[in-house]
């Protein structure tokens, strides 16, 4: 039982896209237990491949694509175009006092992502404000009108508590749909950056969105046109996740960024591979994921993943 256990508790927390888990039996002559042995080996990573232009490159194959875990290549075992999978999304809607006078236009924001990117016949999607704590608006759920209503209902005020509401949306929502590799999961943050109230760090809540497969893309509230490092914080999470971030200055701009999002949501490759040298020892592995030959093809993917701990 203790290997069972051990095992079982490999393949939840082995965040490498998706743990693989493949099951062996071995059964000896009748009357003598029986043993299963769940292996923890493989990894799963999604990505995008777009040109320079930001243009979707779609007739990529396996033979196109170069894994490194270090230095070290790795040997694809699947590969995969993937398009049409359904989404779970969570809109993390930043309430609190230091939005006060962007709180129309987030609200604006987050119905414009939901009514632009949902289709409710197989997406579903989950709202969270945070102020001084995160604060679950509307669960898991296809209805778009729902989900509307309580956006449009959010009132400013408190503290921010922005790496607490990262990480209660990818360990409590996002995670929630099994098997991983049959759902897409993203994270809208809307939000100026900062934090002032969080019981998690920055890096705690990042993991965490590694950890559930989350792809995060944020918007930024700031108006100035100065870096902040409110900003700083998005860009960090959108580029360690494989998402992007975005600074619009007004709803009518985000248009064509939630159309991208979409899109790019839908037009993901997907590989499988065995990582070369296997390692159990709990720590952060960095992935490079390259096309070969076409130096000119920008790749978005997750940066690394978890290895399991033994």
């Amino acid at each position: 039982m203790r290997t069972i256990a051990a095992c079982l508790f490999l393949a939840c927390s082995f965040a490498s896209g998706q743990a693989q888990a493949p099951v062996s039996r071995s059964s000896q002559q009748e009357g003598v237990d029986q043993r299963i042995v769940l292996e923890v080996t493989n990894v799963n990573l999604l990505f995008t491949v777009t040109d320079r232009r930001g243009r979707f490159i779609t007739n990529l194959t396996e033979k196109d694509i170069t894994v490194r875990e270090g230095r070290n290549p790795q040997k694809i075992l699947q590969f995969s175009a993937e398009s049409d999978l359904p989404l779970r999304l969570a809109i993390v809607v930043d309430s609190s006092n230091s939005i006060r006078d962007r709180l129309k236009f987030i609200q604006e924001s987050a119905i414009e992502f939901i009514n632009s990117v949902m289709r409710p016949e197989q997406d579903k999607a989950t709202v969270i404000s945070f102020d001084t704590a995160p604060e679950l608006q509307a669960d898991l759920s296809n209805n778009i009108e729902q989900l509307t209503r309580v956006i449009r209902q959010l009132r400013a005020g408190g503290g921010t508590s922005l790496y607490d509401a990262i990480f209660f949306a990818s360990r409590d929502k996002l995670m929630q749909d099994q098997p991983r590799d049959k759902f897409r999961r993203a994270m809208v943050v809307l939000s100026d950056g900062e934090d002032n109230q969080s019981r998690y760090s920055r890096d705690q809540a990042l993991e965490m969105a590694q950890r559930a497969d989350v792809v995060i893309y944020t918007i930024s509230t700031n108006l100035t046109r100065t870096e902040t490092g409110g900003d700083k914080v998005l860009k960090y999470y959108a580029a360690e996740t494989g998402g992007q971030a975005f600074f619009p200055f007004k709803a009518d701009d985000l248009s064509q960024s939630f159309e991208n999002i979409a899109n790019e949501l839908r037009h993901q490759y997907s590989i499988l591979y065995r990582p070369e040298p296997l390692r159990t020892d709990g720590s952060y592995q960095e992935v490079q994921i390259v096309v070969k030959d076409r130096a000119n093809l920008v790749v978005r993917s997750r940066r690394g993943y978890y290895a399991p701990l033994l």
